[in-house]
């Protein structure tokens, strides 16, 4: 893995920020998929492997730096839940080898994605700590072993699994992401304010922080509450109704996402993307504006 990679892919780019992919569980079922109850989309990886690449191309042809591997549920508590008849070692794999293959020989970073063990907006745990250590510890090592670049965690809201992953990426010298989604009040799902977590994060060493799927109005409102650490960016919720919704449709057009954030652009981003609900269209409008503005 090079540790180095997003630096010097950062540097080429005239200190713009990084272009990050869009969303993929819901492009999938924009394109009529439908998602396992515990594997989401990552099944497709195994049974429609062309469809699942052809997204990563798209992301990329949009203007993407950084593309996400669909492994958004390819860890062990997931995989051991359903019924895919292949080891967990060989869906993790063949995840992240359809995105390197999409990526062919272009300077794209490969970002392994690493959720929570439990449903994103799942407060409570049902699981203990020893089943939630394993979980991510062994996502993590296999992410490492197929050959990403950075282990990307999103859509985390637990002190105790933000700790933990920070921890293990830490003590293994592991490059890693730590995306964060919180609530209205600015705490994380187990009750602690946004900030303390944020400066906790940065202890670790990591290589970016960011804040992920919420609305991109919350976000916007509180910009000035929120403590923005040194590499940091966003990628934000651009689904129609709540959350927890099943079916996902996009909410934000392109054009209104692009307007949403485009002043947060002044705050310096390392990163900027776009989460559920969006697609290539709204990646391509944000790298075109971003091509514009640091134009030479």
């Amino acid at each position: 893995m090079n540790n180095n990679l997003i630096e010097n892919i950062y540097k080429s780019k005239s200190s713009r920020p990084l272009i990050l992919d869009g969303a993929i569980g819901s492009y999938l079922q924009e394109k009529g998929f439908s998602a396992d109850k515990y594997l989401w989309y990552s099944y497709l990886n195994i049974e429609r492997p062309e469809i699942v690449e052809m997204i990563h191309r798209e992301y990329i042809n949009a203007g993407a730096d950084i593309i996400t591997t669909n492994t958004f549920r390819t860890n062990p508590f997931a995989k051991k839940r359903s019924e895919l008849k292949i080891s967990n070692q060989e869906l993790v794999k063949k995840s992240v080898e359809i995105a390197i293959k999409a990526r062919e020989s272009k300077p794209i970073v490969i970002a392994g994605s690493n959720a929570p063990a439990e449903d994103c907006y799942q407060v409570g745990r049902t699981i203990s700590f020893f089943e939630l250590e394993y979980n991510h510890k062994k996502h993590i090592e296999m992410l490492i072993g197929s050959g990403v670049d950075i282990i990307w965690n999103e859509t985390h809201s637990h002190l105790d699994e933000i700790e933990l992953i920070c921890k293990f990426c830490d003590e293994n010298k592991i490059n890693f992401a730590m995306n964060l989604f919180f609530k209205h009040d600015l705490t994380i799902l187990s009750g602690e304010p946004l900030n303390e977590i944020v400066r906790l994060i940065e202890n670790y060493n990591p290589a970016l922080i960011g804040f992920n799927c919420i609305k991109p109005e919350i976000f916007i409102k509180n910009i000035d509450r929120i403590y923005l650490p040194k590499n940091w960016g966003f990628y934000f919720n651009c689904g129609a109704g709540n959350y927890e919704d099943e079916i996902i449709s996009c909410g934000i057009s392109p054009n209104n996402y692009l307007n949403q954030i485009k002043f947060l652009i002044e705050y310096k981003p390392n990163f900027v993307g776009a989460c559920c609900g969006s697609n290539p269209a709204h990646i391509k409008l944000i790298k075109e504006y971003l091509n514009e503005i640091h134009r030479d």
